[in-house]
């Protein structure tokens, strides 16, 4: 069973999450419970960053120290990640020990490797305390962050401990443009590429006294910085320094946000050739949900509440409706009214409407026992080629794509019924054909199961059992997908996946 290691970034503490939050989260869930549906070995890690000036600032303006700010926090994303079906295996905080010991084993491990990658200095230059970070010219427009353009840029100039950044620009560009290092979707890898021909700037690593985060080996008076201290998580997940984090490292897959594309593509693997160990496999950087054209954000304010999108239709509603309308490549639009006619459409007159009928048909004509009619039809051949699509797509992290093959058989299988009218042969007491029809229809809500249950896993599950299957089996399916076996099942009449809403 081969290893696959799926990370998210993790969510910074100094405020609630928003619609862009899920987006990641979700997406990156699906990707995982695919993986798990095609026999991986998964290992999906979420959690907190949670040292940091704005952190420190949230926790002052709520009267609360630091550590109990950030135990709020985490139980709060964490509520909502639970909320919206994320199946993650961990849940790690930067301030948990195992990853303080992490941090302090790779900074010793960098200077023993390559001690002229670390030195004092100081630093000027502008600093955003939404990013915690330096901003470089291109990054800034009227004098703004470009990630963050309601907050003001700060004069900053301190002494600081740094990192040979401009060391690893040529290696950084033969690894990425090898695809050794994978940085997807190619709009992305173009940008980091750009980035690096532009050349590298040795960046700092720490921070003067700051009360909040981890102190620098060596350097009571200073704090890692915490983009240094952030990423590391992804290793100290892992078990690392301790013997045995092999069995995870290197990731397979980082799953990010496409503003920190220079964090991950750069800083991190420059970080990692510098220790000596393994790069990430490859790293997706998604776009934004946005509202009205602007992106959605703790700074900038959101205008729609994760929690009413959530209660709105459901949370696989919302979970179906990010991954397939809004996409997790290029940024994308979220609105009510586009919510609402995607639910609709999609998921209460298409795969719940399908689910209903089918289920009805066979409880009214064969006491809602699958019959045993082998003969193979045209809904089953589209069956066959949807679930091929939506491998390829899912393969490519098209999950957009994914989501089309899937829903694709939905129609298909609604237009099956108009065309065979089941009833009809029922009245004509054509019972072969019935049999054929039916039988055809129960394997494919079978494959639909399968297929929807990366991105609606609570409703999938629900259809799944409405079949006579046992819940735990669902998970080892997908080997049976070209033949699946259901005659003989008995079926029961469930719930409505999704009902029509009197009124949104």
């Amino acid at each position: 069973m081969p290893k696959y290691y799926l990370t998210t970034a993790i969510d910074y503490s100094n405020g609630d999450p928003h619609l862009g939050h899920a987006l990641e989260k979700v997406g990156a869930d699906c990707i995982a419970r695919y993986r798990r549906l095609r026999g991986d070995d998964v290992h999906f890690l979420m959690g907190m960053d949670e040292h940091a000036q704005a952190v420190l600032q949230a926790a002052e303006q709520h009267g609360l120290s630091p550590q109990a700010w950030v135990d709020r926090m985490a139980e709060t994303f964490d509520g909502f990640w639970r909320r919206l079906a994320c199946s993650n295996d961990d849940w790690i905080r930067t301030t948990e020990p195992r990853h303080h010991r992490a941090v302090a084993a790779l900074l010793e491990r960098i200077a023993t490797a390559h001690p002229d990658d670390l030195f004092v200095g100081e630093y000027e230059g502008l600093y955003c305390v939404g990013c915690e970070e330096f901003k470089q010219p291109a990054q800034i427009v009227d004098g703004r962050c470009i990630e963050h353009p309601t907050r003001e840029l700060v004069p900053t100039r301190e002494r600081n401990h740094f990192f040979r950044l401009s060391r690893y620009r040529d290696q950084l560009l033969a690894l990425i443009r090898s695809g050794e290092l994978r940085v997807e979707p190619g709009i992305r890898r173009n940008e980091v590429v750009r980035l690096l021909e532009d050349g590298l700037q040795d960046i700092s690593i720490s921070r003067n006294r700051q009360s909040w985060g981890i102190p620098f080996p060596g350097d009571p008076e200073q704090t890692v910085y915490v983009w240094f201290d952030a990423l590391i998580n992804y290793l100290s997940a892992t078990g690392y320094p301790e013997p045995g984090y092999e069995r995870l490292w290197p990731a397979d897959l980082h799953v990010i946000g496409k503003g920190i594309t220079r964090f991950h593509c750069i800083i991190w693997p420059a970080m990692l050739l510098s220790a000596g160990l393994a790069l990430p496999r490859e790293v997706w950087a998604h776009g934004y949900v946005q509202w009205d054209g602007a992106k959605m954000s703790k700074s900038a304010g959101t205008a729609v509440a994760l929690g009413e999108a959530i209660d709105r239709h459901g949370p696989d509603a919302l979970r179906y409706f990010l991954l397939r309308e809004v996409g997790f490549e290029a940024d994308g639009n979220f609105t009510w009214e586009r919510f609402d006619e995607r639910y609709t459409a999609d998921l209460a007159d298409g795969l719940g409407n399908l689910v209903s009928r089918s289920l009805a048909m066979l409880a009214k004509y064969r006491d809602g026992i699958v019959p045993a009619a082998a003969e193979e039809t045209s809904l089953d051949l589209a069956g066959v080629e949807a679930c091929a699509a939506y491998a390829r797509a899912m393969d490519a992290i098209d999950l957009r794509g994914g989501a089309e093959a899937a829903w694709g058989l939905v129609a298909t299988a609604n237009l099956y019924i108009q065309q065979v009218a089941p009833w009809a042969l029922a009245k004509a007491g054509r019972e072969a054909e019935l049999d054929v029809a039916l039988a055809a229809l129960g394997r494919t809500l079978y494959r639909l199961a399968v297929v929807a249950a990366p991105f609606i896993p609570g409703k999938a599950r629900l259809l799944w059992l409405s079949l006579g299957l046992q819940a735990d089996g669902l998970g080892d399916a997908w080997p049976t997908l070209e033949h699946p076996p259901v005659e003989g099942l008995a079926t029961t009449r469930t719930e409505v996946l999704f009902p029509k809403p009197a009124s949104v």
